[in-house]
């Protein structure tokens, strides 16, 4: 009988302590605050994006740097 009740209340309360969650989901707030943070993180990606890729450029350094230090050995 105890089992039971333990069991029963856990999710008694568990229900009680996720259901503000539940409901701020579903409120204007917290939509408006997630379009808000989406339009961020879009605005942030798009200027990474728009960014020029030095990795070509990085990559050329790399490999002279490799080739003149195996020259150098030589």
């Amino acid at each position: 009988m105890s089992n039971k009740l333990g069991v029963a209340s856990v999710f008694v309360l568990s229900s009680l302590l996720l259901s503000p969650l539940a409901m701020a989901e579903e409120s204007p707030a917290f939509v408006a605050r997630t379009a808000a943070l989406a339009a961020v993180h879009q605005d942030a990606r798009d200027g990474y994006a728009a960014q020029p890729s030095d990795a070509a450029k990085d990559a050329q350094q790399t490999a002279s740097k490799v080739a003149s230090d195996d020259n150098a050995d030589s």
